[in-house]
């Protein structure tokens, strides 16, 4: 079941990542945004093409370069791993397709379309692919808190 659920959920993740994208350039003026949820999320359309707090900007050869790499080691640990942690495989799974989301988008368009805006704290605009990225991560410390906790008490 594994090998063929997370390979779906990435697809599905990807999937969600881009429609969220099409809908916010079909539905909301660039560099604007509308009320969502009112004093927390507002809906914004931006072109960011760098990173977050716009570091690198227009540096595309680098996002490449570190997307492949990555995208490479993240394959790579959940193939070798297809059979151990629910946290490892599902961090890996959502770094994949976080990091898959917004690679599309700089290859078709040469930039990031983001769109939740945090209306209580000042926060870049983000996306459904960084939202699944920072997850991802969580997911993946969480892993490695609970590996070192395991070889703790097997000592």
């Amino acid at each position: 079941m594994r090998k063929i659920g997370f390979p779906l959920g990435i697809l599905i993740l990807i999937g969600v990542d881009q429609w969220v994208k099409w809908w916010t350039v079909a539905n909301i003026t660039l560099d604007s945004k509308k009320d969502f949820l009112p004093g927390l999320m507002s809906l914004a359309y931006l072109r960011n093409y760098g990173a977050a707090y716009s570091m690198l900007q227009n540096q595309q050869w680098f996002f490449t370069v570190v997307t492949v790499v990555v995208m490479v080691v993240a394959v790579y640990y959940f193939v070798k791993n297809i059979k151990g942690s629910l946290w490892l495989l599902s961090g890996l799974s959502l770094m994949i397709a976080g990091g898959l989301g917004n690679f599309i988008d700089r290859l078709r368009l040469g930039y990031v379309v983001d769109m939740f805006h945090l209306d209580f704290v000042n926060f870049p605009v983000f996306n459904v692919a960084d939202s699944c990225l920072t997850v991802g991560v969580i997911l993946l410390f969480v892993h490695i808190l609970l590996e070192e906790k395991n070889e703790k008490y097997e000592s």
